[in-house]
């Protein structure tokens, strides 16, 4: 009876000072879920894409935009019209106080130099609901590229540095050689000079051809790129992206594809990765049958390689939790 009564009091013991029995055993398992939910990566969604809702996104992230705000954006290819609208996007831009920025492209076109990309921008609105700061237009810079294995820089456009805090607003889409383009490319591609577009492009061959690269190290190429901007920003950059117009072609075509599907939303998350994976996953999860263009387009040039790679370098994860807003 003694030894029986004992070996009560020691277990008793054990429970209280080493959390030894079933409750304690719950309470670490419910902490490390609440640990592991908190850590997830959030996506915010709203199914209406209106003005006022890209504001409310915004604030629902929890990050606030000061000083010198730089808003990423694509001002659109000449004859292009799936772009983002002014309409949409002045709310927020005005709100943040933000200027526009771009750089020159590298493919020729109608926005290959300074000029030419100014009027573009004018001719679709732009310049006249906020700046334009074609970043480029004076030089470019080097930020660096870590963990990678192709680029040891991202070249970008100078006047990048002058900006306190960055929103990459970006228009999700197919793309003819990425597959999709969301907040990754737009902060890879986008940022880069002219110079640094043919870099991304040749997986870190060349400043002046955009050279014949594997597929993947070109997809690999753009998130070493994407994460240099992400580093260099540190906490003063967020992300939203519109899913509306979803042609399988880009905003930097002349000549796009027009959308076979239903727009699907505005998201926004402080995880790129997360972000553009959830823009897929709804893509894949529509009921509209006309999606099956858009999968076809991504998945022909592999373009979720770019998310696992992106998560493997440290830019993000492609685990989520979407927050419905409305």
């Amino acid at each position: 009876m003694q030894t029986k009564f004992i070996s009560i009091v020691l277990w008793s013991l054990l429970t209280v000072t080493f959390g030894f029995g079933c409750n304690s055993q719950a309470q670490n398992q419910e902490q490390s879920l609440s640990q592991k939910e908190q850590s997830v990566a959030k996506v915010y969604m709203f199914k209406e894409i209106t003005p006022e809702n890209l504001v409310k996104i915004y604030e629902v992230l929890g990050r606030e935009a000061t000083g010198k705000v730089a808003i990423k954006l694509s001002t659109g290819e000449p004859g292009g019209h799936n772009f983002l609208q002014p309409a949409l996007i002045k709310g927020l831009v005005q709100q943040v106080n933000g200027t526009i920025i771009e750089c020159n492209t590298a493919y020729g076109g109608g926005r290959s130099d300074t000029e030419s990309h100014l009027k573009a921008a004018a001719d679709h609105g732009f310049t006249a609901i906020a700046p334009v700061d074609i970043m480029d237009a004076n030089g470019e810079t080097d930020l660096p590229v870590t963990g990678g294995k192709h680029l040891t820089r991202d070249i970008v456009g100078k006047n990048f540095l002058n900006y306190d805090f960055t929103i990459v607003l970006s228009h999700f889409k197919g793309h003819a050689m990425g597959g999709f383009g969301g907040a990754i490319k737009n902060m890879s591609i986008g940022i880069a000079s002219a110079n640094g577009k043919r870099y991304i492009h040749s997986a870190g061959a060349s400043t002046t051809s955009w050279g014949s690269p594997e597929q993947n190290d070109f997809l690999e190429s753009m998130a070493e790129a994407a994460k240099a901007v992400a580093d260099h920003c540190g906490d003063n950059i967020l992300y939203i992206s519109v899913a509306n117009n979803l042609s399988v072609d880009c905003d930097c075509d002349s000549s796009p594809a027009d959308p076979e599907m239903g727009d699907i939303g505005i998201l926004a998350s402080l995880d790129p990765v997360a972000l553009d994976k959830a823009c897929t996953d709804l893509v894949r999860s529509s009921e509209d049958h006309g999606k099956i263009h858009l999968i076809e387009r991504i998945d022909s040039r592999n373009g979720m390689h770019t998310l696992k790679y992106a998560e493997q370098i440290g830019l993000g994860s492609q685990d989520y939790q979407l927050i419905a807003l409305d």
